[in-house]
């Protein structure tokens, strides 16, 4: 029997695509080509089109939730989602929310992600601690990924502060590791442009799994992440690229370029893997 695990799929995805690639699906109407921008249900569209140029390029999907919210395109991010399931049932779908609250309303937000929306795995801000996680965790079949060392510059603002010893985000490393993680559903999202930081939380947490966000337009190294990242295995990773895929080109050749743009930076992290 196929193992139902989010981190199972996602590794078998990989192996299958020789791809550690996850394709951010962060639409922005203003950058879509002419014939797409005014066009009905157009962010659904755009995404299709992506989807289907870069999904044997890809190991996941991960649509930010933001995105479709702010333009009351909820219903074009639910279809987004049902179309990946449907048409590449092999690829996992990280709907990436980095949702953060007391334990009964994050009951009600694990609902939306994993029932409204059907998403195989979240993102989950820890601020508020561990009884804000638990409501994910119970979906032993679903990916809760959880805020570690982001890739923006203001992570340092708190995430670098000294806590007995340690930096805050090295202590949520070890939490999740060693408390939360007993389903094996936890990964930890650690950004591209920290790579000292990356081979640093790769020494505590052993194999646990990384979202990497920080390729491309923020400024992270492909070479440093994945030497600083990888497992023994040569996995360990979903590196995440957004911008740099979807608006390779904004005119008419758009889905031809994020599939050469989804090809290479797939080749180039294999090159270090």
């Amino acid at each position: 029997m196929t193992d139902a695990r989010f981190i199972a799929r996602v590794y078998a995805a990989a192996d299958r695509h020789q791809s550690l690639v996850c394709v951010g699906l962060d639409p922005e109407p203003e950058k879509f080509p002419a014939s797409l921008r005014n066009a009905p249900r157009a962010i659904f569209e755009f995404n299709r089109r992506i989807i289907d140029a870069t999904a044997d390029y890809a190991c996941c999907f991960k649509p930010q939730f933001a995105h479709y919210a702010a333009l009351s395109a909820e219903d074009q991010l639910l279809d987004t989602i049902r179309y990946i399931h449907e048409q590449h049932p092999g690829l996992p779908v990280i709907l990436d929310s980095k949702r953060g609250d007391i334990g009964n309303t994050a009951e009600k937000y694990a609902q939306e992600s994993f029932v409204r929306y059907g998403a195989d795995a979240v993102t989950v801000n820890p601020y508020m601690g561990g009884d804000t996680v638990t409501p994910y965790l119970k979906w032993a079949d679903r990916g809760v990924v959880i805020l570690c060392r982001t890739s923006n510059p203001g992570a340092r603002d708190f995430q670098d502060l000294q806590v007995d010893g340690k930096r805050l985000y090295r202590i949520v490393a070890e939490r999740v590791a060693q408390a939360w993680n007993a389903g094996g559903n936890c990964l930890l999202v650690v950004g591209a442009t920290y790579p000292q930081e990356l081979a640093e939380i790769r020494a505590v947490v052993g194999d646990l799994p990384f979202l990497v966000p920080g390729i491309g337009a923020q400024g992270g190294d492909v070479e440093a992440a994945v030497k600083a990242g990888r497992t023994a295995d040569g996995r360990g990773l979903l590196i995440n690229s957004s911008r740099g895929i979807l608006y390779a080109s904004q005119g008419e050749d758009f889905a031809e370029a994020a599939r050469a743009a989804a090809l290479a930076l797939r080749d180039q992290i294999n090159r270090y893997r």
